[in-house]
């Protein structure tokens, strides 16, 4: 009994070790922040609330660009994904598939490969010049909401894909015998269903949007398409005024958090009824309808794949000559993305196991702190701390990791904890009978049955890592780099050839860690 104590105990123990870290670069880094903000004030004249003009043309640029940039993912994959509901052929599952591909794909390359296909010397633009019209520039407000576009339409097609696949078969087989018709069973079906889905699907886009840094970096700038993360940066990188950053990052972290809370009160499941889960077969097509789902499907596919097709058709050559400090900003990115795939995993599950054993939602719910705080908030911080005692670039690449673990932490939870609590139901009470508990409990219970969600979420947070731009933007001096930040530097020297090399490196190794991973937690399995 002693024995058991010690081991519950110490699982206690370590959940509170990794919330105390999470609160700690949440709560503990805008504490610090605030604190700048407040002796960093000084009187200005053109100043309201502490900010100058041109932050609140940043406050003003963050929220327009990511209203848009949320409106125009929904609208868009509202009729992508009505057309892969109701359509079945070749293809569809690797389609489906690849949708989720640009929430891994690293920002930074998919800006290269839009730049190739939208940017002055791009596909369209050399397309137009056929044409005898001046060619287009993705640079600008259009651009950062294009790109936001391209990353955020597949989510919002997934989600709402969901959305119509939970509509049982037997309501669309009672709408046939009723003799409904498309308009009948938009009205009675299928809108009830997107006026649930579409508010929760818009708030979780805007708040991604709302966190925006490496898009608006490559293609933004300038007062009429700055977000308040570029602001940030700019504030330390050009003008090292922590005072002003400080403020902006107060400021970024209250739109999160308030974005955060509307997203988990608005985005309530939507109730459809149960049925017997047969496939959902509809008697309403028409050749318009199946017109316009071709066209929609064709659309999808053609946004998708063909920056990526350009991606790898202009980088592949350039690999084999790719200089030297390319390749070690590629070892630099792995040991990060390492590094942070382990910290996420050293986090979810002493917190997920604290949750559950608990039975606390409110332990489960602290884990997710970082969603509404941006990494350039927690970076604003965590260099504010170190700059009193040693340069901040020494700690790049480890604070880096840190900040990227802390970011990929709610996606591990949400993986790894509802999986945790369905093996504590059907197995906990035969584990304490054993008297299995501690590090025995974690070995024969826990992680024979978990291997799929933590390679999943190890694949997930290394991906996530590999391809960030963020941090490591802030604290890096010229002689350290990671891969992301590498490419931006050749695309900025307009050293074009070897930015589309390095792309195709970043997203080779992108995929591989993600593969390895999530394949080895899937390797040898039961299903």
């Amino acid at each position: 009994m002693a024995r058991r104590f010690v081991e519950i105990n110490r699982t206690t123990t370590l959940g509170t070790l990794a919330l105390g870290v999470v609160v700690c670069l949440t709560l503990g880094t805008l504490l610090v922040v605030a604190l700048r903000a407040e002796l960093g004030a000084a009187p200005d004249s053109g100043a309201t609330l502490g900010l100058i003009p041109r932050d609140w043309a940043a406050i003003r640029f963050t929220l327009w660009q990511a209203a848009l940039s949320a409106l125009f993912s929904v609208l868009l994959a509202i009729p992508v994904a009505r057309a892969l509901a109701r359509r079945r052929f070749k293809g569809r599952g690797v389609l489906i598939t690849l949708l989720g591909v640009p929430f891994i794909l690293p920002v930074i390359v998919a800006i290269f490969g839009l730049i190739s296909v939208f940017g002055r010397k791009g596909l369209v633009s050399q397309g137009l010049m056929a044409l005898g019209f001046e060619p287009i520039s993705i640079y600008g407000y259009h651009g950062v909401i294009l790109a936001h576009v391209f990353f955020n339409l597949p989510l919002a097609t997934r989600l709402i894909l969901q959305g119509w696949l939970s509509i049982p078969a037997e309501r669309f087989r009672l709408a046939a015998s009723l003799g409904m018709g498309s308009r009948d069973i938009a009205r009675t079906l299928e809108r009830p269903m997107l006026r649930e889905v579409i508010p929760g699907a818009f708030l979780v886009i805007f708040l991604i949007c709302l966190s925006s840094f490496a898009v608006a970096l490559a293609l933004g700038g300038g007062p009429r398409a700055t977000t308040v993360e570029l602001a940030i940066y700019e504030a330390f990188r050009f003008d090292f005024d922590l005072g002003r950053a400080a403020k902006l990052a107060l400021v970024q972290f209250a739109m999160g958090a308030a974005a955060a809370t509307i997203a988990l009160r608005v985005a309530i499941p939507q109730d459809t009824g149960t049925g017997l889960d047969r496939a959902v077969t509809r008697w309403d097509s028409t050749p318009m309808q199946r017109g316009l789902d071709v066209i929609s499907i064709s659309f999808a596919a053609l946004f998708l794949v063909l920056p990526l097709s350009m991606i790898l058709m202009n980088g592949v050559p350039g690999l084999a000559s790719l200089p030297g400090d390319v390749w070690w900003a590629a070892l630099r990115s792995i040991s990060v993305a390492l590094g942070s795939a382990a910290l996420t995993l050293a986090l979810a599950l002493p917190i997920a196991a604290y949750a559950v054993r608990r039975g606390s939602r409110l332990i489960e719910g602290v884990g997710y702190l970082t969603i509404a705080a941006s990494p350039l908030v927690i970076g604003t911080g965590l260099f504010i701390v170190i700059f009193p005692f040693m340069r901040p670039s020494d700690l790049a690449l480890p604070v880096t990791a840190l900040v990227n673990a802390a970011m990929s932490l709610p996606f591990a939870l949400r993986i790894i904890a509802p999986a945790m609590a369905q093996v504590e139901r059907n197995y906990g009470p035969l584990a304490d009978g054993l008297g299995l508990v501690g590090v025995t409990r974690l070995r024969l219970i826990w992680l024979p049955r978990l291997r799929r969600q933590i390679g999943f979420s190890l694949g997930l947070a290394a991906a996530l890592s590999m391809g960030d731009l963020g941090v490591i933007a802030m604290f890096a001096n010229p002689e350290i780099a990671t891969l992301p930040l590498q490419l931006y530097r050749l695309m900025s020297a307009y050293r074009m050839a070897d930015a589309a090399a390095a792309a195709v490196l970043l997203l080779g190794l992108s995929l591989l860690l993600f593969w390895i991973f999530d394949r080895g937690g899937r390797a040898d399995a039961d299903t």
